[in-house]
């Protein structure tokens, strides 16, 4: 697992921890997502062939990142799915909840892609977003 200018990784006794930065909070939970998916496959060599557009919610920030990230972690494992990106992510608050939209692009998992770790589930556990004025920051741990 490599850090980027997008995400770095954080070393984390049984777990994988990172954090994910954005201009802005979009920006920030696709980083997020796109580090997860770091962590199981190199999404450069996942070709777009397959385009899925996910609907999640959240009670609050943390909740919408959560399940977000479990949506994705589904997908991957009820489908077969590898992500390769994610565009026009987009979060309204609407209502006391928080809505995300966004469109997901990978293809089915063959023989074709080699995989690196199984992340099992997302964690509450040392969650943070933090934003100012020099953007968005998030930390995410992962169980593998």
């Amino acid at each position: 697992m490599q850090s980027t200018d997008r995400y770095k990784f954080i070393d984390h006794t049984a777990d994988a921890k990172y954090q994910a930065y954005g201009k802005n909070l979009e920006e920030a939970f696709v980083n997020a997502a796109m580090a997860m998916n770091a962590i199981i496959i190199d999404e450069e060599k996942v070709k777009s062939k397959i385009f899925k557009t996910i609907h999640v919610t959240g009670k609050d920030l943390k909740n919408l990142l959560y399940n977000f990230l479990e949506d994705i972690l589904v997908i991957l494992d009820a489908e077969m799915f590898l992500l390769a990106k994610i565009k026009n992510l987009k979060i309204e608050h609407i209502d006391k909840m928080y809505m995300l939209t966004a469109l997901l692009e990978g293809d089915v998992a063959t023989e074709d892609y080699q995989t690196n770790e199984h992340v099992k589930a997302v964690t509450y556990n040392d969650m943070e977003i933090k934003e100012d004025k020099k953007g968005v920051s998030i930390t995410v741990v992962v169980d593998l």
